[in-house]
């Protein structure tokens, strides 16, 4: 009798504790899911003028218009679309009233040729300060003007403007083929949920195995008496 409360204890117990991290799961859940919210909102926002003194962490995601003229150069960003394949983020520097910033112009495929824009151009997009970069990211090849994440102050180093990114979302100028990748919170990772349902299905199959296991040695038990 002792053995089978012990094992029925350790039973319960182990699901009590894989219960337990299927809660915190759907609590983080709902954590995850009124960060997006609040992203999305403020991505939606009305866009205001560029910042004269942006903070990474009070204005990520702030939706800006800006009007200037396209300076000479660009990177390219090695990234990867659904459907399309491998390309490039071209990152091209505009001349502004607040100084010159980095733009985001878009995507082409890797076989597409950059043609460089000039004159005049109006966009809407929003700031961003990528965090891409990881002891594994490799160094840009700078000689085939090749990037693997986009590194908002060592691109503006390069191109010698103020470190500040404007993702395009809108761009009222010629696009020469660069389709924009606005910002959007697809990219976040949220798991929550399958992490939650692992952690309950983990609980009702250890309660299923304990209770199967206990009721086996009641069988044996009666059997042998």
């Amino acid at each position: 009798m002792r053995r089978s409360l012990f094992f029925i204890i350790i039973g319960l117990g182990g699901a009590a504790i894989l219960v337990s991290l299927g809660v915190w799961q759907v609590q983080r859940l709902a954590w995850k899911q009124a960060i997006i919210a609040d992203i999305e909102a403020r991505i939606d926002a009305e866009p205001v003028a560029l910042p004269d003194a942006p903070d990474p962490a009070r204005d990520a995601y702030l939706p800006v218009e800006a009007s200037g003229t396209w300076a000479d150069g660009f990177l390219r960003v090695l990234v990867s679309q659904k459907e399309i394949g491998a390309g490039y983020r071209i990152i091209a520097p505009l001349e502004t009233a607040q100084g010159r910033i980095l733009v985001d112009r878009g995507f082409i495929p890797t076989d597409a040729d950059v043609v460089s824009v000039t004159g005049q151009v109006t966009l809407r997009g929003n700031l961003q300060w990528p965090q891409e970069s990881d002891g594994f990211t490799p160094a840009p090849d700078l000689a085939r003007n090749i990037w693997f994440a986009r590194d908002v102050d060592a691109m503006a180093s390069v191109l010698e403007t103020r470190p500040l990114l404007v993702v395009a979302r809108e761009v009222n100028g010629e696009s020469a083929g660069v389709m924009p990748l606005p910002v959007e919170t697809a990219g976040i990772p949220n798991d929550h949920l399958q992490y939650a349902i692992t952690w309950f299905s983990l609980a009702a199959l250890w309660l299923a195995m304990s209770l199967t296991f206990v009721m086996r040695r009641k069988l044996n038990v009666h059997s042998k008496g």
